[in-house]
């Protein structure tokens, strides 16, 4: 991969009119969400899982949060867009540099995701600080202290970020199977379904953490459910992100999907 290869991924991705109207959508619906989780908060003591909702905006009827979404559709555009007008001579032949075009995409798109979240995440906590009703605690969560102590909320808003920029890769790699731009969103939006059942069957099968703790760190609404209804009120203890087997379990169908577009690519005369 060469910087030449980023460059020109940078200048085309930022020249695309859809990419600033999807970013600008994402970061107000955002906004929105999380001032109508924050008003909804009962007074009291704020949970972490209140928190990690209200800042992530992570809404139940979706698949994924929606700043996970604006990334995969960001790389869904992104190859679509390839697909549609080739600008380089080296998308059209050569293998290796089809390969290195394809993973120069998966890298700008990845920059450009862990920027979404990390602004997502920043307004998103101001948005809620200012939507709290009378009566809430928040200083348990968001007081200075305690996050930089570390804890749940910081992890939870980690493994947010990190399933924001797997969300950009998939959008950029299932477009790439698809040649689809449409066809690689609606690919992307059934993944997490399939992900989150294996991983909840893995916590289910292993007890590594309870189901509330699952909820609070990949806040979906499929698998976890499994969990809750098979498993007690505490089954093992906190998720611990480090554990090999877990780690496993969620980075194997991104392994997959970056082999099964490697081996497409093979038969293919351009991108």
């Amino acid at each position: 991969m060469t910087v030449h290869v980023l460059a020109y991924e940078a200048r085309r991705l930022s020249g695309l009119r859809s990419t600033w109207i999807v970013l600008g959508t994402v970061l107000l619906c955002d906004a929105a969400v999380a001032a109508v989780l924050a008003h909804q908060v009962e007074p009291g003591r704020l949970t972490v899982a209140a928190a990690v909702r209200s800042v992530t905006a992570a809404v139940p009827l979706l698949p994924l949060p929606i700043a996970a979404i604006g990334a995969g559709v960001l790389g869904a555009l992104s190859y679509g867009h390839e697909v549609r007008h080739p600008g380089l001579a080296a998308s059209q032949v050569g293998y290796a540099r089809r390969v290195r075009l394809l993973f120069g995409k998966l890298v700008v798109i990845g920059a450009l995701s862990a920027l979404l979240a990390t602004v997502t995440v920043l307004l998103d906590a101001v948005v809620t600080r200012l939507a709290f009703g009378p009566g809430v605690d928040a200083s348990g969560v968001f007081a200075p202290g305690v996050l930089a102590a570390g804890g749940r909320l910081p992890s939870a808003l980690a493994v947010f970020a990190l399933l924001v920029v797997a969300a950009g890769g998939a959008g950029v790699l299932t477009a790439s199977l698809t040649r689809s731009a449409s066809a690689g969103i609606l690919l992307l939006c059934a993944l997490p379904v399939l992900l989150e059942a294996g991983l909840a069957l893995f916590l289910r099968q292993t007890g590594a953490a309870r189901a509330d703790v699952a909820d609070e760190v990949l806040p979906l609404q499929y698998g976890f459910d499994w969990v809750r209804a098979g498993a007690g009120p505490a089954v093992g203890g906190p998720l611990d992100l480090a554990d090999p087997m877990l780690l496993g379990v969620l980075a194997s169908p991104a392994v997959l999907l970056v082999l099964l577009c490697l081996v497409v690519q093979v038969r293919r005369r351009s991108l």
